[in-house]
């Protein structure tokens, strides 16, 4: 989830990962079974496998877990499709969905339910993605790391950008370098909190309202609870 206070929603996904780990392992099981389907089970010509086993690998999905569920996706007639939606949240706030989910019709419905029930609407596929650019994020934690040295490691590996918080270095990379910046730093070292492809929005919504705070942050909730929605992200400077 993109926003101003990062970490926070990084820690926010941390948490709900270790108290809903097998959830979590079934979202990602998902998208790597779209991944084998679309470009096959080598993650070496496969560059979109490659970028969700490292987004696996940050999530702690142990190397077996992946394996086998490669193997499985090379030979099974799951049907799954990736689908996105767009839509705004309480006053404004844009935010897009992507699910994986081998029944558009259900999965639809719940997501325009959330939009509904929690003070936002569903809109046309373009309606918000405009405001968005496909990067890929990395983050490590800023557990007294040499900052001039990593910035020259990720500089080195091909990222774009260093960006140092208080408790996280973020570093942005072209979504096509992901996995190659992400293989470069671990080789160094690094432990890497996060490694996926994200959308990164051009402008932040400041929500003033407690209602509308509350709000957003139970859409937030559902969406992340739903086993067919992989992927949230949205513009608010929470």
């Amino acid at each position: 989830m993109s926003g101003h206070s990062k970490w926070k929603n990084i820690m926010h996904k941390k948490e709900k990962t270790d108290a809903q780990r097998a959830k979590v392992f079934t979202k990602i099981g998902k998208e790597i079974a779209v991944a084998v389907k679309e470009g096959g089970p080598d993650p070496v010509s496969n560059s979109k496998l490659r970028d969700i086993i490292a987004k696996a690998k940050s999530n702690n999905v142990p190397n077996d877990n992946i394996d086998r569920i490669i193997k499985k996706a090379s030979s099974d007639d799951s049907n799954y499709e990736v689908i996105y939606y767009e839509g705004y949240g309480p006053s404004g706030v844009a935010v897009i969905v992507e699910a994986t989910t081998d029944n558009r019709n259900r999965t639809s419905a719940e997501v325009r339910h959330y939009f509904d029930k929690f003070g936002g609407n569903m809109g046309a596929i373009g309606c918000v993605s405009f405001m968005f650019s496909d990067k890929g994020v990395i983050v490590i934690e800023n557990d007294d790391i040499d900052e001039d040295r990593l910035m020259e490691d990720a500089l080195d590996a091909g990222a774009e950008d260093v960006a140092i918080e208080e408790e996280i270095f973020e570093i942005t990379t072209e979504p096509s370098d992901l996995s190659a910046v992400a293989e470069a730093l671990t080789a160094k070292g690094y432990t890497l909190a996060s490694a996926e492809p994200s959308k990164i929005p051009s402008n932040y919504a400041t929500l003033e309202s407690e209602d509308d705070i509350t709000m957003m942050t139970r859409l937030l909730d559902a969406l992340d609870d739903n086993e067919d929605v992989t992927n949230v992200w949205h513009n608010w400077d929470n």
